[in-house]
């Protein structure tokens, strides 16, 4: 699944949208003391009242809003499994009558009360529905676009949200003319804020997948493994930051601990090149111990050869045959930068421009000097120029 294929499926979450149709919504409470269902219930989602409606294509759209490998993770199942989710979520997929889709569903619920232990009252929400997708791209040419041709795509959606209680307020009651305390209990849900959930059947060359399915996480590159692997049954992925760990022991297995600015720049952009050199293909650019070794050398890091950088894949991921995503390696030089934490000062800097930036020893000291073209201005005050 890459990430056009998501684009397109979260852009279909929006209100009289002629390409989604959604037919059900489950909505299951969970009590955090008890770990066990308070209330639950189905209705048709055309039934639920249109700011309702909202709330939850809100819900959605964000839950599928993320980069993949760091907050959306496309997983196989795992071959052996007792009660296998794989067979719930296929079944519940293809069935027409909401009660057998509704039971499916909260077997799926009764996985993930084993061994919970959850801090706040939890709200779990399934959907069930279809979205069509083209064929072909429209031909302005044709008699009949290529938009009159659809696949439709089946699915089931499901959010796992977390509650909050209201905060203590003082109110002004317009009609009495007179402050009164809110005294509101019911729990929040945070719809805008989903903890984690799936969207299944995944998506390969824009026809559904029922063997892999789509794992959504609200933190970052912190996947649920309990969920991943006793709800989903499904196998766990490896993330974005554990790949960029990957690579950085293997440059230090290569390279020693330390680096100079101008190399680390110079891996940096021999990668952001093969990122470049792969856009607009269906998989990503991947990086094995061949590209690696290329891109080390190109660096200019001496005595690097194939045996050793294979040596040091075996070394540090135990697979000499391993490919990580180019993407996950190096911040993307559009919108992230490297940060130099020090007890100082937190210094943020674009991977190109490590060039510019210097550790140097001045009077005995470790400092660090940053190359720069313009006068430096702090606070609408412009710095003198010392000459060391």
């Amino acid at each position: 699944m890459n990430k056009k294929e998501v684009a397109h499926i979260r852009k279909q979450f929006k209100l009289d949208h002629d390409l989604m149709n959604i037919y059900d919504i489950l909505n299951v409470y969970i009590m955090k003391e008890t770990s066990e269902i308070y209330h639950w219930e189905r209705l048709p989602f055309g039934l639920v009242d249109r700011e309702k409606q909202e709330l939850y294509m809100g819900n959605f759209k964000k839950l599928l809003t993320g980069e993949l490998d760091h907050k959306l993770f496309e997983l196989k199942f795992q071959e052996e499994a007792e009660e296998p989710a794989r067979v719930m979520l296929h079944q519940g997929l293809v069935t027409g009558d909401p009660e057998e889709w509704q039971d499916l569903m909260m077997m799926l619920v009764d996985k993930m009360l084993v061994d919970a232990k959850y801090e706040k009252d939890m709200v779990v929400t399934f959907v069930r529905g279809q979205y069509y997708r083209p064929t072909k791209a429209r031909n302005e040419e044709a008699e009949e676009s290529g938009k009159d041709e659809m696949f439709a795509h089946p699915f089931i959606l499901c959010s796992v949200n977390s509650t909050e209680q209201q905060r203590k307020n003082l109110m002004f009651d317009y009609v009495e003319r007179e402050f009164k305390y809110n005294i509101i209990v019911d729990p929040i849900i945070k719809l805008s804020s989903p903890e984690q959930g799936f969207f299944y059947p995944s998506v390969t060359d824009n026809y559904s997948d029922v063997n892999r399915i789509l794992y959504c996480t609200g933190k970052s590159n912190y996947p649920d493994p309990q969920f991943i692997e006793q709800v989903l049954n499904a196998e766990r992925s490896v993330t974005a930051l554990e790949e960029r760990s990957f690579f950085e022991e293997i440059v230090k297995e290569l390279a020693g601990e330390q680096l100079d600015t101008g190399t680390l720049a110079q891996v940096y952009e021999e990668i952001q090149q093969v990122i470049e050199g792969g856009e607009g293909e269906e998989e990503p650019p991947k990086l094995d111990y061949k590209d690696v070794e290329r891109v080390l050398a190109a660096s200019g890091v001496e005595n690097v050869t194939a045996e050793k950088v294979e040596r040091a894949f075996e070394t540090v991921i135990d697979d000499k045959y391993y490919e990580m995503k180019a993407s996950s390696v190096i911040p993307k030089y559009t919108t992230k930068s490297i940060k130099i934490e020090t007890k100082v000062a937190t210094i943020s800097v674009s991977p190109q421009d490590l060039r510019y930036v210097k550790q140097v020893n001045y009077q005995g000291k470790r400092c660090i000097m940053i190359e720069v073209d313009e006068e430096v201005v702090i606070e609408g005050f412009t710095l003198n120029t010392e000459t060391l």
